[in-house]
């Protein structure tokens, strides 16, 4: 079973799962969004390949990116940390120092939490941030002829990933964009300021293929995009040419950029900065059985459900 299957199971058990869906829920009576991610060593990240320094920065940063997908101004964490009995005090000074600098960088207050043992590291962070936007965002609110927005580059994690996990060179942009993420916030305040409508916002977290994909089935509509209007990054497609790898695959499904994929009105792309907000699509008609086009000069491929299960990251692997 992958994630989207146990989620189907989890709203169907629950009497209200109204608040669910989305990787921040709104608590309107409260004004703040919360969120949580867990971060599960040999999942998410090998004790090999990051320092506790890193990895306390990327279990803050990547609660943050979910908030800026959901506009909204991050306040508070609190930190739940497993520990195997090998960690040392050093390990756990490290891991603190780079949550500490994300915090501080960013104004956000740790309020406490939780430290137990087990067999492996694992860090869960909850997040709380404040409303600023008088709209909201979902997954589910892309509209017919909506401009498909992104931030940033894509792919450069899923390739530092690559690199490490094969013990190969790569440049250090693509290195330090898989163990040291930043939050979209300044993108996500400005977008705050121009939105028109409730309008539907992610993070590329599980890739941007895999972003598009849920927003359209949660949507129920195609959307259609030219990958060749994604930015192209030099480090990139240097790096896939000297490892015999297609860096489209890579920006298709390399996940953990943390990049904003936004789909909303015409009027609100106008008003934002567009060395900032790249258009590559748009939202095409309603669909019972959505998909995404990714169009590649004359040839185009489809996304349904089936190649989207094979295609996607699967948490729950063995």
């Amino acid at each position: 079973m992958k994630e989207l299957d146990f989620l189907e199971i989890i709203k169907n058990t629950l009497n209200d799962n109204s608040l669910l869906g989305d990787d921040c829920a709104y608590l309107e009576d409260l004004n703040i969004f919360v969120t949580q991610d867990t971060l599960a060593e040999d999942v998410h990240f090998s004790l090999d390949t990051t320092t506790p320094y890193l990895l306390g920065r990327k279990s803050v940063s990547v609660n943050l990116s979910d908030l800026a997908a959901a506009l909204a101004k991050p306040l508070y964490i609190s930190i739940s940390v497993s520990l195997p009995s090998c960690i040392n005090s050093n390990f756990i000074s490290e891991l603190y120092r780079g949550i500490n600098d994300v915090c501080r960088e960013n104004k956000v207050k740790v309020t406490g939490g939780d430290i137990t043992g087990c067999s492996k590291l694992v860090i869960s962070v909850c997040a709380i941030g404040k409303k600023k936007s008088k709209y909201l965002t979902s997954r589910s609110y892309a509209k017919k002829d909506d401009c498909v927005l992104i931030t940033g580059s894509h792919g450069l994690s899923g390739a530092g990933l690559f690199a490490l996990q094969n013990f190969l060179y790569a440049p250090k942009e693509l290195v330090d964009a898989h163990l040291n993420p930043k939050a979209r916030l300044e993108e996500s305040k400005q977008l705050a300021k121009c939105l028109k409508r409730d309008s539907a916002v992610m993070d590329s977290s599980d890739g941007l293929a895999d972003a598009l994909f849920k927003i359209a089935l949660a949507s129920k509509r195609n959307i259609e995009i030219d990958i060749n209007k994604i930015p192209k990054n030099n480090a990139l497609i240097e790096f896939c040419k000297n490892n015999n790898k297609d860096y489209k695959d890579f920006i298709k499904w390399g996940a953990e950029d943390y990049e904003l994929v936004v789909c909303t009105d015409e009027d609100t792309y106008q008003n934002l900065d567009s060395d900032k907000f790249i258009c590559i699509g748009k939202v095409l008609n309603k669909d019972n059985n959505p998909c995404v086009i990714i169009k590649d000069n004359n040839q185009q491929e489809k996304i349904t459900k089936e190649i989207f299960d094979k295609a996607s990251f699967n948490h729950f692997k063995g």
